[in-house]
């Protein structure tokens, strides 16, 4: 397939180029562009076969269900069963931007789409090019990360191109994410709002929308059995080629025990890496270090976070060792990405090193 790449930015938007993307999705075809948080791989929500194609371009688990993408709150209705208060109180607050919430589908939406649920997952973005995009293609785009499964989700299109060129029609290359996070989920299906993924939009802010939250108890652990309602929530998701472990405890303790492990990997011939902060990079002694960005500052490390875990790739990075951060506000979005990412892999250090 030969896949088109257009560039553009929110200030210029090519409407004649977003009319094409749109057309593609019409027809059945599939366009990656950039959104708000990561790049997303768009397709005809309510066409089951673009549904399978998405899956199949990504190499997905067809029981990982997809977001639908609208642009307008009257798109809302004709997708879903019921509109709690809830949801008209969120969305006054924070759509368009990073928030996905999930609602009974309604017989419009295939199965395909939502990955055999009854229950579908609806986002606005905020991306201008993303809106004109969803406008042109018909209202409705089903879009995860626009990257191969089980891969870090791309926040610019360098990475879009690596894992999907030629795999799919187009890809609209609209510069870095801002956020570069995936959006929050929140489920308003049950008998309380329930967190189903951490991001951008924090436990706290949705608190004082709607009141009580609950989360998810699989958001932080690696014990979810169910079939997922939200996607990222069943599969190993994020992670680099390297083997990646997350190290916690306090500052010297962790770069003691990082370095030493280090010095052995170096002694092997093995190439590695560190996810470190402004104030500790430069105490660590592998081949490729990176700053997440400063202590307490999650939502700088949110914004690079999958860039690095992806430069990583591109350096042949075979080790890697990552801080842990603070599970508060933007910080459980970051730690429920790197958990993901390491595959669960947490040493953590207490008086003796004690690791899980």
């Amino acid at each position: 397939m030969d896949t088109k790449i257009i560039r553009m930015d929110e200030e210029n938007i090519d409407m004649q180029t977003v009319k094409m993307a749109g057309n593609i999705i019409k027809s059945g075809g599939l366009v990656a562009f950039p959104t708000e948080t990561v790049y997303g791989l768009g397709g005809d929500a309510l066409n089951s076969s673009s549904s399978k194609k998405i899956y199949a371009a990504k190499g997905r688990p067809s029981d990982n269900p997809l977001i639908i993408h609208i642009v307008e709150m009257s798109a809302l209705s004709q997708i879903v069963r019921k509109i709690p208060k809830a949801a008209y109180q969120l969305a006054e607050k924070y759509w368009p931007g990073p928030l996905t919430m999930i609602f009974e589908k309604a017989d419009c939406v295939p199965l395909e789409t939502t990955g055999g649920l009854n229950t579908v997952a609806v986002r606005m973005p905020s991306n201008q090019i993303a809106r004109e995009f969803i406008r042109e293609a018909g209202g409705y785009v089903a879009a995860p990360s626009a990257n191969r499964s089980g891969r870090p989700s791309p926040t610019v299109a360098k990475y879009v191109i690596e894992d999907l060129f030629g795999r799919i029609d187009m890809i609209i290359d609209g510069g870095q994410a801002d956020i570069g996070l995936e959006s929050t989920i929140i489920d308003l299906t049950g008998t309380s709002p329930m967190i189903l993924r951490p991001g951008y939009i924090t436990e706290e802010m949705l608190r004082q929308v709607i009141g009580d939250v609950e989360a998810d108890q699989t958001i932080m652990d690696d014990h979810a059995a169910q079939a997922p309602k939200a996607p990222g929530m069943k599969y190993k998701h994020y992670a680099p080629k390297g083997n990646l472990i997350i190290v916690e405890g306090e500052g010297r303790q962790v770069s003691t025990y990082i370095n030493e492990k280090l010095s052995a990997f170096h002694k092997e011939g093995k190439r590695t890496g560190v996810i470190a902060t402004d104030e500790t990079a430069a105490g660590y002694l592998a081949d490729s270090v990176k700053s997440a960005g400063e202590q307490g500052r999650e939502e700088q490390t949110a914004k690079c976070l999958f860039r690095i875990l992806r430069e990583f790739d591109d350096e042949g990075i075979e080790i890697i060792y990552a801080e842990g951060f603070k599970q508060k506000g933007v910080g459980q979005a970051v730690m429920n990405r790197l958990l993901k990412a390491a595959g669960h892999q947490v040493v953590r250090l207490s008086g003796e090193n004690s690791s899980m």
